[in-house]
């Protein structure tokens, strides 16, 4: 729901997490991505012992490096380039 007249629109961040393998691995990582200010939720696609795409979505930008920090502090790595693949780009 959007209030009249306010700019409620939320923003969603796709990265992907590696080493995940089983749902503890996902509380964990959602755990920590949701503690970061402005996140209001985190949808993990986990891919066993491979590369596992997570969306968060936020009321605002959120800055990369949280992200890493959040994901790092779960005990678990954001995937080199840090973003689930998107369509090309011209």
């Amino acid at each position: 729901m959007s209030s009249a007249g306010g700019s409620t629109e939320n923003q969603t961040t796709p990265v992907v997490v590696t080493g995940m393998t089983c749902g503890h691995c996902v509380a964990a990582v959602t755990e920590e991505l949701s503690a970061i200010p402005g996140v209001t939720d985190v949808a993990v696609d986990l891919v066993a012992g491979g590369d596992s795409p997570v969306t968060i979505t936020s009321t605002g930008p959120i800055e990369h490096d949280a992200i890493v920090a959040a994901v790092e502090e779960a005990g678990y790595t954001v995937a080199r380039g840090g973003e689930a693949p998107t369509p090309n780009h011209p």
